[in-house]
């Protein structure tokens, strides 16, 4: 049995350990509680967590909602609990709440090479919008990187 639910700061450090488990995290800033905490500052119910019996964190998803779209990112489940039902569970709470904000449509950032995370996006009825690409940009410069 798995339970979705919104995450409080409690959950913030399990949050970042399980990233480091299930995440593919190359390319993108380090996750820091910091960030996490103003996430929550921001939009206290954006980041759902989903835990099994024994309260182990499974998973997590962002359901953010900027006053236009739904915006689903961080989906993330442990390795040993994938195929289960976990993501699943994530996205239809994710899509839950952001249906009661007012979303009409969502998006989600999904890895090119994230074939078994595509699996569910695509079960889940999400397409690949082929003709938009994502740009981004640092918001600081990062020095190991020259720039």
């Amino acid at each position: 049995m798995t339970d979705v639910r919104t995450a409080t700061p409690a959950d913030l450090a399990r949050v970042l350990a399980l990233w480091r488990t299930a995440a593919e995290n190359a390319g993108r800033p380090p996750d820091t509680e910091a960030a996490l905490v103003a996430l929550l500052e921001r939009d206290e119910s954006a980041l759902l967590v989903a835990e099994s019996a024994g309260d182990q964190l499974v998973g997590t998803v962002i359901a953010g909602w900027d006053g236009w779209r739904g915006h689903l990112y961080r989906l993330a489940v442990h390795p040993e609990r994938r195929r289960l039902g976990v993501g699943r569970a994530l996205l239809l709470a994710a899509e839950a709440r952001l249906c009661a904000l007012g979303a009409q449509r969502f998006d989600a950032m999904v890895l090119d090479g994230n074939e078994l995370g595509s699996r569910l996006w695509l079960a889940a009825g999400y397409r690949r919008q082929g003709e938009w690409g994502r740009w981004v940009k640092a918001a600081r410069p990062d020095p190991t990187r020259g720039g």
